[in-house]
């Protein structure tokens, strides 16, 4: 890609601390990354990002990245922008458990999002390395796309602890089955086209049962224990946020939705990581797989305006300097973009999409003229005016707007893009 025709000034910077790295082949030696330790330090959570769903470079940069910080840093954790409830299916086979081309069958999300060379990944990890991770999922359900993965478990729990609030239950799923999707894209359509009854109904029901399971908590535990207790009310709350998403995306795609509605979905990401960390023995380190946008440290905003609080701003200010958040992005020409297309599916279509010169002020832009191929930059020690004038980063076509020494504490850049090829889209 051509650099932008204006100077950048951290370009020079840029090459004077960037660390150029061999390959991304992640089953090659990892000596090349070893600048990576002083950047994560002794942090507990360490994320792990990506500038775009769908690329082939950037999953194979988080293999890579997930196997060192297992091996050389003690991580024993790998945590994905992936379904809470989903996860509890899906960590019995990242752990070697059935058939390694079962995947589809066990979790057809994860093929349908481009998460399956990531989890496959991880699952020969565990098979042949002798520092495994254990895989957790921390998202919604389904991204937002339904409540049905939370809901539906909860029928066997609920049936032993607390049979008498199962009709209030099926009156959920029943209106939830009804604007069931494969994403947030095209689930909050379905939600709009609901009853304004039917949509409050969905509400008071989630809500009524999220309300009991709170307030019931020592009875439940003392019929259930306290394990299976946790999952349910996690469930319960993942359900919650996820009904609340719907109300979010539907404002979103009309115009009548407020600033900050979607943080909702992040509060919940940040919270379930926490979730996991509580629940791990002491020492545990966790690898965070997300988007860039969920783990940076400041807040969401496009063309100036704010859109939402992250998980990254949750996480770091629930953790300090225990979370560090490396983000993943690209110089090259194309994209995969994610266009709304509600005959799709998920409700949008994977388009190959070319890109301008990055604009200056990017990191991007500071990558090109450095003449930064493969490389890992550390933002901790960027100099004090970089603050105010390297202010963005590319997330899928667009830019998202925010001081990047302070959202990132370093980048990932690879040179190129290829469009992952298993997507069931």
């Amino acid at each position: 890609m051509t650099a932008a025709p204006d100077h950048d000034p951290f370009a020079v910077w840029f090459r004077e601390h960037a660390t150029s790295l061999s390959t991304l082949d992640p089953d090659a030696p990892l000596d090349d990354l070893e600048p990576l330790r002083d950047l994560v330090g002794e942090a507990r959570v360490v994320a792990i990002g990506e500038g775009a769903h769908f690329v082939h470079e950037f999953t194979l940069a988080r293999q890579r990245v997930l196997r060192f910080l297992a091996e050389r840093c003690g991580f024993s954790v790998l945590a994905l922008e992936f379904g809470f409830s989903e996860g509890l299916t899906l960590a019995p086979w990242v752990r070697g458990e059935g058939a390694e081309d079962d995947l589809a069958q066990v979790s057809p999300y994860a093929v349908t999002w481009g998460l399956g060379d990531l989890v496959r990944f991880a699952r020969r990890h565990n098979a042949t390395s002798a520092h495994p991770v254990r895989f957790v999922g921390i998202d919604i359900p389904q991204a937002g796309g339904s409540l049905l993965p939370a809901l539906t478990p909860l029928a066997d729990y609920l049936r032993d602890v607390d049979p008498e609030i199962l009709p209030l239950l099926e009156t959920a799923i029943g209106i939830a089955q009804r604007c069931s999707s494969g994403s947030a894209a095209s689930a909050a359509p379905l939600w709009a086209k609901l009853s304004t009854a039917e949509q409050d109904g969905l509400t008071a029901a989630v809500t009524r049962l999220l309300l009991r399971v709170r307030a019931l908590e020592p009875l439940y535990v003392s019929r259930g224990g306290q394990d299976r207790y946790d999952v349910a009310l996690r469930q319960v709350e993942a359900a919650f946020h996820a009904d609340s998403m719907f109300r979010a995306m539907s404002g979103l795609f009309t115009g009548t939705g407020l600033a900050g509605d979607p943080s909702v979905r992040d509060l919940y990401m940040a919270e379930t990581v926490r979730w996991h960390l509580e629940r791990s023995e002491p020492g545990t380190r966790i690898v965070l797989v997300a988007h860039n946008n969920h783990i940076q440290k400041t807040s969401a905003a496009f063309d100036g305006a704010f859109v939402s609080l992250t998980m990254g701003a949750y996480l770091n200010r629930m953790l300090g300097e225990d979370y560090r958040a490396i983000a993943v992005t690209s110089t090259d020409d194309h994209v995969p973009e994610m266009e709304l297309d509600e005959s799709a599916p998920v409700g949008f279509r994977v388009v190959d999409t070319p890109l301008p010169a990055p604009e200056p002020g990017s990191v991007e832009a500071a990558a090109v003229e450095a003449g930064l191929g493969l490389g890992l930059v550390s933002l901790r020690q960027a100099p004090p005016e970089a603050h105010g004038r390297l202010d963005r980063i590319r997330t899928q076509t667009a830019f998202m707007h925010t001081p990047l020494p302070e959202a990132f504490d370093g980048v990932f850049v690879v040179p190129t893009v290829t469009v992952e090829e298993e997507l069931g889209l």
